[in-house]
């Protein structure tokens, strides 16, 4: 497949099963969730971007950002197909992203990379904070 073939567009809307086909590629989706919060998932995003195949017009990659559009963002749910990986899909979407929030005046943007991704964070541009500990909120005391 030629790269031409592919479209990084940002959208505030997307067919909800191509969407949950995608976080169910990145192993993010849990049978519990609730696909019908995926409109207002893409909605309230700061920025929602798909990688489009042109010839079927269907979604083969995404990424978003989190923000409160002022001052920093986070980039999260990057995944592309395993079948269209290799072919620099998941840069192109983070630069979308990245130039989307340069555009708005947003220059602290991060993200929680998963193991073994640096590398590829990193040729991006991005950095590790040394120092910082990401955590999350487990309900558990």
């Amino acid at each position: 497949m030629e790269k031409k073939d592919i479209e990084i567009r940002l959208v505030t809307t997307w067919p909800i099963d191509e969407i949950v086909q995608l976080y169910k590629a990145g192993s993010w989706w849990k049978d519990t969730y609730d696909k019908e919060g995926i409109p207002q998932l893409i909605q309230g995003s700061f920025a929602f971007a798909v990688a489009i195949e042109q010839k079927t017009g269907k979604s083969i990659g995404m990424g978003r950002v989190i923000s409160d559009g002022v001052s920093d963002a986070y980039i999260q749910d990057l995944v592309v197909l395993p079948s269209y990986r290799g072919q620099n899909l998941g840069k192109k979407i983070v630069n979308t992203l990245i130039e989307f929030c340069v555009s708005k005046g947003i220059l602290w943007i991060g993200l929680i990379a998963e193991p073994g991704s640096s590398q590829f964070y990193t040729s991006l541009g991005f950095k590790t904070m040394e120092q910082h500990i990401p955590m999350l909120y487990t309900m558990e005391k």
